[in-house]
């Protein structure tokens, strides 16, 4: 360094300091929460593993406000509805396996469990692993208790099928928007007499009153199911395809997005199969030509401010994927979501 004065002031204050001394005002509230014991926090490796280290209140679900809660981030380990590759049961579990992500967000600049009571509180209670109208039952009936506590809920899944009676639950007091990342629009019929299928969800949700396809925007969408989703198009869905992507630019997307949803409340789900597959492998319905993780997080991110009342990551299938790179991008997408509507907690408490 050519100058001693600040060589010197580095070394007077820097060269005594622990890894838990941190001096900026923003980053030491952050470091303190990380560093309770000094320098000793944590190891990554230890422990039960939960979603984004949360606090483990399995006994949340058994109270009826849910202990409290301001959000409560659910498993819901069922992938009876898919049309090829099964696994996404597995998703739940392999996403909680993954550490290092979170706790704080330096694009948003928020640690989100500073900002709300957060938890982990475990797997949707199914009754039965056989029978796939049952277990939408069981899911809706379970969300519906959520919403009645008021609680936000967050969501791992699991096929894609779980977002329709999430939204049955979500949308119940008024349709909502969405925001949906995805390969496949998700708005087919019924096939061979199941309507519960993972290709399908959103269609129902519409025809059923819960979501409003004029505040919907579907990002991503590719591949050959193409002549499957006119439902999309006739119900006044906004579709943005995936090779169109990198012509708009996340800006532009995002300009839409905002026009399009507006101030309501709005859903955010998201597939991992929006990725392309050399990001995010493990999962049913591969389709290349998809987003980049760093296209997708910055769409994400882009997101903040809007009323989202509840979000979910689906279709993670890890037993296709050896890195674990699937999962680990399921799990970012899930810190992400929980920043966002962290956000609304903070936006709150600061207006008081």
């Amino acid at each position: 360094m050519s100058d001693p004065a600040k060589l010197s002031a580095l070394r007077q204050k820097y060269a005594h300091a622990k890894g838990s001394d941190v001096f900026d005002p923003e980053f030491r509230v952050i470091a303190e929460a990380q560093f309770p014991e000094g320098d000793r926090r944590l190891q990554p490796y230890a422990g039960i593993p939960t979603f984004l280290d949360l606090p483990y209140a399995p006994d949340a679900a058994g109270r009826d406000d849910f202990g409290g809660l301001d959000v409560a981030v659910v498993g819901v380990p069922m992938d009876l509805g898919v049309t090829n590759r099964s696994g996404a049961r597995f998703g739940p579990r392999a996403v909680r396996s993954i550490e290092r992500v979170g706790p704080y967000n330096h694009v948003l600049r928020r640690m989100p469990s500073q900002h709300c009571t957060a938890a982990d509180i475990g797997d949707v209670p199914f009754r039965s692993r056989y029978s796939l109208d049952q277990s939408h039952q069981d899911i809706q009936a379970f969300y519906h208790r959520l919403i009645a506590a008021n609680v936000i809920p967050l969501s791992v899944g699991g096929d894609h099928s779980i977002t329709y009676s999430i939204l049955k639950a979500v949308g119940a007091r008024q349709p909502v928007g969405m925001v949906h990342f995805d390969a496949h629009c998700d708005t087919a019929g019924d096939y061979e007499g199941a309507k519960f299928h993972h290709g399908g969800p959103f269609r129902h949700a519409v025809l059923d009153g819960v979501l409003d396809p004029e505040r919907c925007v579907q990002i991503g969408i590719r591949g050959s199911a193409e002549y499957l989703w006119e439902f999309s198009r006739e119900s006044g869905m906004t579709v943005i395809h995936g090779e169109d992507i990198p012509k708009l630019g996340t800006a532009a997307i995002l300009d839409t997005v905002r026009r399009v949803v507006g101030d309501g409340p709005v859903y955010v789900t998201f597939d991992v199969d929006c990725l392309d597959p050399a990001f995010a492998p493990g999962t049913g319905t591969p389709e290349i030509g998809g987003l980049t993780t760093r296209e997708a997080l910055e769409l994400l991110r882009g997101l903040d401010g809007l009323t989202i009342v509840g979000g979910d990551v689906v279709e993670v299938a890890p037993q296709y994927d050896p890195t674990t790179n699937t999962a680990h991008a399921a799990a970012q997408v899930l810190f992400e979501l929980f920043t966002l509507v962290s956000g609304r907690f903070a936006a709150a408490a600061s207006s008081r």
